[in-house]
């Protein structure tokens, strides 16, 4: 019965995106199209992004609007050392992660007192805060935002500035990613926070401080985040304070809940479907009217909004369902 699971629609999907996005470098090479192999390290890491996002809101209910501000902050911590001439990707790294992490815990200990609207809200507010904050560092840009000269350096023999490298380290820290957050939600810890979401009153009565329990989950959630903000800004080589808008945040909710939330594979069919979408979309308007590509997003909007109301469960949930015929 075991093995039987793993021939489900849903399985066979997944194991194909992971074999494509293996091979992706191999295939972008041999058609000679440089641009998927882009389009494929940006998906890899928004799906770390989401991922983080994923753990919170799906397992924990805490839907955030903010955090597309770990992105940003992470991004920053590549940018501005390396604008000090400080190259080294573990400094940036460890930045972009205890930074992203010190952030959560304080605007988490603060927001996790409220639910709800409220905790949604504050989330966003905090994010503005952050928003504003890099907004009016003229040193590194301001507005203007901030150009990454070159990329963070590792020891010899790990160049990001090739792309297939760059692309196979986002690859890993993807698998790698999954894997701790199937360990965490498979854990007494992963439990608890499943069980809080579900009825908190029963949890605290069974003796555990699910306050402490979320705030811990908030905190790593902003950690892994805010390393997808240092690949990002490797990867984009300009940062600016727009990385870390409500509306990005919102664009990461759309992913998380598109793909189907509180599954292991969610965030990666959001966040494929998400920029498919994103990219396709506008060249078939533009076939059908020269121009109309420039008003995609009506379209894409209403596509998106008949997923999250017609289809329970998004994407993961279409396909499980789809198993069961």
């Amino acid at each position: 019965m075991r093995t039987s699971n793993f021939l489900t629609p849903k399985w066979l999907f997944s194991i194909a995106i992971l074999l494509l996005l293996a091979m992706t470098p191999i295939l972008a090479d041999i058609f000679d199209q440089a641009f998927y192999l882009s389009i494929a390290t940006r998906i890899l890491i928004l799906t770390i992004a989401a991922i983080s996002l994923n753990f919170i809101l799906g397992y924990g209910g805490m839907i955030s609007l903010g955090h597309a501000a770990f992105i940003g902050i992470g991004a920053y911590c590549v940018g501005i050392p390396i604008y000090h001439d400080y190259s080294s990707g573990w400094l940036h790294i460890f930045l972009a992660v205890s930074v992203s992490a010190v952030f959560a815990l304080i605007t988490g200990a603060i927001s996790l007192r409220t639910k709800g609207v409220h905790f949604i809200m504050i989330t966003m507010a905090f994010a503005q805060m952050a928003f504003f904050l890099f907004l009016s560092l003229d040193e590194y840009g301001g507005d203007d935002g901030l150009t990454i000269w070159y990329d963070s350096e590792f020891a010899s023999g790990i160049d990001i500035d090739d792309p297939t490298i760059f692309y196979y380290i986002c690859f890993v820290s993807f698998l790698a990613v999954m894997y701790l957050y199937h360990r965490i939600v498979g854990s007494r810890f992963g439990r608890v926070i499943r069980g809080a979401k579900s009825n908190e009153k029963r949890m605290q009565a069974l003796g555990y401080n699910t306050y402490n329990y979320r705030l811990v989950a908030y905190v790593i959630s902003g950690s892994i985040c805010g390393y997808a903000g240092a690949l990002m800004g490797n990867y984009t080589n300009f940062i600016s304070p727009d990385m870390m808008g409500w509306t990005r945040s919102g664009e990461l909710i759309f992913m998380v809940v598109l793909g189907g939330t509180a599954t292991a594979f969610g965030p990666i069919f959001g966040v494929l479907s998400f920029l498919v979408l994103e990219e396709m979309i506008p060249d078939l308007m533009d076939m059908v009217h020269n121009g109309a590509g420039f008003y995609w997003h009506l379209p894409f909007g209403l596509i998106l909004l008949c997923v999250v109301l017609f289809v329970r469960g998004g994407i993961s949930g279409f396909l499980d369902r789809l198993g069961k015929r």
